[in-house]
This record gives C-alpha cells, structure tokens and sequence, in this order.
C-alpha cells in the first residue's frame, strides 16, 4: 500500500494567517500602540509595521519584481494615519498574489532565493502567525493559534530550524519542554517564552 502525503494549500493557510492576525489589529485600542511585544524592541506599532511590509514585499516579489525593481519604497512608516487599513490592504495582497494561477510554482527572488512561491508563501505563513501571537500576548488576548495552522508551520520550521535560527531573525534558543504542545514547541523553536 502506498501512502502520500497530503500538502496543504498553502496559500489558504497563509491567508487563513493573515485573517487571524488582522482580527488582532482590528482590536488595537488608540492607546496601545506603544505597548511593548514579545520581540526586541518593538512595540505594537513597529510590530504590525513589520508584518505590513512584509505583506507589501509579497505582492511585489510574487509578482515578479526583484529587489532590487522594488528599491527603498518600502522603507519607513508604512502603517500612516490608518495602521489598521494599511494592514487590512496589504493582507490582501499579500494572499492575492499567493492565490495567482501559477504563483505557488513560480520563482520568487527573495533575499535567500530565487525559492518558489510555495516555499516564500510557507514563510510568510509561519511569520505572520508568530506575530499573531506576539500582538495577542501584547494586547492581552487569547494568544492561542489554530491548531492546523500551528500543524502545518511546524512541518515548515522542524526540518530548516538551524537554518532559521542562524539567520538571526528569530530569538534565541527556548528548550522545549517534555510533552509540550505543538503550539509550545513551534513558540520554542522559533526563540518564544510561553
């Protein structure tokens, strides 16, 4: 008997991300912007920023465009007047560009790359859900994640977390605890307390 592995649609995966996340911006009270966040020095502002360009860099790299074509027009306070609108916009560019016929199988050059959309769209899977959970532990929320998608980023961190980790945009090493969940042990390994 053969068996296959199913893989996910990992474009609806990372959509489904980005919806969790933005229900976390929606609820982004005026005076928390400034509230401190599980990562180094930023706040919520800088944080949400963070994840809003990497939604822009998305639509531009999915798309086709290099770096290089995309320059420094991302640089800077890319939130504005309305953080909230900035991100619900490039949340949906970001899955947009994923859910293009043809868009999982193209190169997209990236700074580790060129990878094919599905690797880069497994990425930015993982980076918008962590930071779901950053903003939710910030805000003082439900920082639990859907267990599928925590499933699904696992399977996408475990067999690159050196590599990950020697990039140096995750924290530093978390042990994971005997018989922790899965959603404690991809906080672990992507450098988080729980």
């Amino acid at each position: 008997m053969t068996t296959t592995t199913v893989q996910p649609d990992i474009a609806q995966a990372h959509r489904r991300a980005l919806d969790a996340t933005g229900s976390l911006v929606a609820q982004i009270r005026p005076d928390q912007w400034g509230l401190p966040t599980p990562d180094d020095d930023w706040d919520v502002r800088a944080l949400v920023g963070h994840v809003v360009e990497g939604n822009l860099w998305v639509a531009e790299l999915a798309a086709g465009r290099t770096i290089d074509e995309v320059g420094d027009r991302f640089a800077g306070d890319v939130l504005g007047a309305d953080p909230r609108a900035a991100y619900d916009a490039s949340a949906t560019a970001a899955a947009s560009a994923f859910e293009a016929p043809g868009a999982l199988d193209a190169p997209c050059a990236v700074s580790y790359g060129p990878v094919p959309g599905r690797v880069y769209a497994g990425h930015r899977l993982v980076d918008v859900l962590v930071h779901g959970w950053d903003l939710a532990v910030a805000l003082g929320l439900d920082p639990v994640l859907a267990p599928d998608l925590v499933e699904i980023s696992l399977g996408l961190v475990e067999p690159d977390v050196a590599v990950l980790k020697s990039t140096g945009a995750y924290g530093g090493d978390v042990p994971v605890p005997e018989g922790a969940s899965p959603q404690t042990r991809l906080l672990a390994l992507l450098g988080r307390q729980t």
